[in-house]
C-alpha cells in the first residue's frame, strides 16, 4: 500500500508539471501558426478511432458510431438508419464473443503499425466470432471529407457484418442488451467482470500466503534467509500481477458487453503497471537490505551510503517509467512533458556539476576501495587516519588531531599511499662502527649483525643481510636490509627497537663501539713564527 501511495502521489505531481508545459507549448504553437482542427470523431489514429467507437456504442449513439465505418455519407434517412443498424450488428457481434485489442495495445500513431503483415493502410484492431470462425476487424486509412487521413472500419469487415452478424432485432431477442445499464453496459456484465477480477486476486493472494507459510516452515531462520526474504517481497505484488494477467485472458473470452470489457481491460493496464512497480520496489528494498547487512558484517560502512543512493535512484527511475506508462494508458500525451524534463535535467546537471563530480568520485572511491575507515594513509600532502568516507567528501584525522575534509572528486584524482595495506615493514638501518679496528674485527661485527637478523623470529630470513658498504666520514658503515613480519605499525616499532638493542648489546660484548660523529683537530706551530719570537732571559742562563 505504501508503494501504491507513492505511485499515485507521483502521478499527481507529474500531471501538475506536464499540464502547464503542454499548455505553454500549445499557446506558443497557436502564436506561431494557425491551429489545425482535429477530426470531430477522433479518427486520426487506430487507438483514438477504437476509443471513440466504443464510447459511441456505450452511449448507444449509433448514428455517431456509423461515422467510424468506411461508408459514403448517407443521402437519405433510410441510408442513415442502415448505417446505424450496422453499428448495432457490430456491437451485438462483439458482445457475443468478439474482442477488441486493449487500449494500450492499439497504435497511437497516425500511420498505425508498420511492423505487421498487413498493408500500410490497414490495421487489425480485433476479432469477430462469426459462424464458428474468427474474422479480423480491420481499419483502413483513407481520405475523409475535409482531406484528412482517417481510420475507419474497412469495407471487408462491413461485408462480413452484413452477411454473418445477427440482425439488431435478433440480437435484442437474444438478450444482448439488458434493461438496466451503467456507463453503457448491463449491470450484470459489470458485476461479472469485477467479480472475476476480485476472485482472481483473492485466490492468488491465498496461494501466495500459503506458499510463504510453507517456505517459512522449511527454512531455519526466515528473517536471515534470502529465499524467504525474496519470497516475502515478491509474492504479494506477483499475485496481483498474475491476477491481472488472468483477468485479461478470461475477460476477453466472456460473452459480455464489449463496452464493459474494453473499459475494464483498459484500466486493468494501470493495475498491471502498479503491480510491476510494487514488485520492483519491494525487490529493490529486499536486495538492498541483504547487501547492506553483508557490508555491515564486513565493516564496509562507506559502501552502505552508495547502496542507499543506488536504491533511491532505482526507485525514482522505476516510478518515472511507471508514471509515463500510466499516463499513456490514461490517454495523456507525455511527449512534451518528457522533453521539458529532459531539458530541465540538462540544466540541473550543468548547475550541479561539482556535486555530480563528487558523487561520481564517491562511487569510484567506494568501489575501488583505495582506503577504508581506520586506514592510516597519505593523500596528497595530508597524512592521517581515515575517519569517514561519505557521499560528498572523505574526512582524515591528522597526527596533529585536526580533521581534513577532501571532496571525493578531488580525492579520487590524488595520489593515495595507504600504509595500512602493508604486510611487512622494511628494516634498513645503517650501523656505523668506530674507526681504528682491524679487518677481522670488522668481519666479526658484520657477522654479529647478520646473525641477529637470522635468529629473530619476526624477521623474514629470505634476503635478510648485513654488508659493509662504505667508509663514512666518522664511521665504518654497515647497511642492513631485511623485512619485519608485522602488519601493524606500532608492533613493527617494538620489533625494530628490540633488534636495535640486541645488535647494540652484542657489538659491545665483542668490543666494538658504535661510532658517532667526531672530528680530530691537529694543531702545529709555524717554524717562522717560532724563529721570530724573542728569546726569554731564563733560557739564556
Amino acid at each position: 500500500m505504501r508503494a501504491v501511495k507513492r505511485i499515485l502521489t507521483a502521478i499527481l505531481l507529474t500531471m501538475a508539471v506536464v499540464a502547464p508545459a503542454q499548455a505553454q507549448d500549445a499557446a506558443a504553437g497557436n502564436e506561431a501558426a494557425p491551429a489545425v482542427l482535429a477530426d470531430t470523431y477522433g479518427r486520426e489514429t487506430p487507438r483514438s478511432a477504437v476509443t471513440g467507437l466504443v464510447q459511441a456504442l456505450g452511449e448507444q449513439d449509433y448514428t455517431r458510431a456509423a461515422n467510424y465505418f468506411d461508408l459514403a455519407p448517407p443521402s437519405s434517412p433510410r441510408a442513415a438508419q442502415a448505417a446505424g443498424d450496422l453499428a448495432k450488428r457490430l456491437q451485438a457481434a462483439l458482445d457475443a464473443g468478439g474482442s477488441l485489442i486493449p487500449f494500450a495495445g492499439l497504435s497511437n500513431e497516425a500511420t498505425g503499425r508498420i511492423d505487421d503483415s498487413l498493408p500500410p493502410e490497414q490495421e487489425q484492431v480485433g476479432t469477430l466470432r462469426l459462424d464458428d470462425q474468427d474474422e479480423p476487424i480491420l481499419l483502413v486509412r483513407g481520405e475523409g471529407d475535409e482531406g484528412k487521413q482517417l481510420w475507419r472500419i474497412s469495407s471487408q469487415t462491413i461485408k462480413l457484418l452484413r452477411a454473418h452478424a445477427p440482425a439488431p432485432e435478433e440480437a435484442t431477442e437474444q438478450g444482448g442488451i439488458a434493461a438496466t445499464n451503467i456507463a453503457g453496459a448491463p449491470v450484470l456484465d459489470w458485476a461479472l467482470l469485477l467479480g472475476l477480477a476480485a476472485a482472481s486476486f483473492v485466490a492468488l493472494r491465498v496461494l501466495a500466503a500459503m506458499a510463504l507459510f510453507a517456505i517459512g516452515r522449511v527454512v531455519r531462520d526466515p528473517e536471515q534467509s534470502p529465499t524467504y526474504r525474496f519470497s516475502h517481497a515478491a509474492l504479494p505484488p506477483l499475485s496481483l500481477f498474475l491476477a491481472v494477467i488472468g483477468f485479461y485472458v478470461y475477460a476477453d473470452a466472456l460473452p459480455v458487453s464489449i463496452v464493459a470489457r474494453q473499459t475494464l481491460l483498459r484500466y486493468a493496464a494501470i493495475v498491471l503497471w502498479i503491480a510491476l512497480a510494487w514488485f520492483a520496489l519491494r525487490l529493490v528494498d529486499s536486495i538492498s537490505r541483504l547487501i547492506i547487512a553483508r557490508m555491515q558484517r564486513s565493516q564496509r560502512r562507506q559502501a552502505v551510503s552508495v547502496i542507499t543512493l543506488l536504491r533511491r535512484s532505482a526507485k525514482v527511475l522505476l516510478l518515472a517509467f511507471v508514471i509515463v506508462a500510466i499516463l499513456d494508458t490514461l490517454g495523456i500525451d507525455v511527449t512534451t512533458g518528457i522533453a521539458a524534463l529532459g531539458i530541465g535535467g540538462i540544466a540541473l546537471a550543468l548547475g550541479a556539476q561539482k556535486t555530480i563530480e563528487n558523487l561520481v568520485g564517491s562511487v569510484t572511491v567506494i568501489v575501488d576501495r583505495p582506503v577504508q575507515v581506520g586506514d592510516f594513509c597519505k593523500v596528497g600532502d595530508v597524512l592521517g587516519t581515515v575517519e569517514d568516507v561519505g557521499m560528498r567528501s572523505t574526512r582524515i584525522r591528522t597526527n596533529d588531531r585536526t580533521v581534513v575534509t577532501i571532496p571525493n572528486g578531488a580525492f579520487s584524482s590524488l595520489q593515495i599511499e595507504n600504509y595500512s595495506k602493508r604486510d611487512r615493514f622494511l628494516f634498513n638501518p645503517v650501523i656505523g662502527l668506530e674507526y681504528g679496528i682491524s679487518a677481522d674485527k670488522m668481519r666479526e661485527g658484520v657477522a654479529i649483525i647478520e646473525g641477529t637478523l637470522k635468529e629473530h623470529a619476526a624477521i623474514d630470513h629470505e634476503g635478510a643481510r648485513a654488508r659493509f658498504t662504505t667508509f663514512g666520514e666518522s664511521s665504518l658503515d654497515v647497511e642492513v636490509f631485511s623485512y619485519i613480519l608485522a602488519s601493524d605499525f606500532v608492533e613493527s616499532l617494538g620489533i625494530r627497537q628490540e633488534l636495535m638493542l640486541t645488535i647494540m648489546e652484542r657489538l659491545e660484548a665483542a668490543g666494538l663501539g658504535i661510532a658517532f660523529p667526531t672530528r680530530t683537530l691537529h694543531v702545529t706551530a709555524d717554524p717562522l713564527t717560532i724563529a721570530r719570537q724573542p728569546m726569554r732571559e731564563d733560557s739564556l742562563d
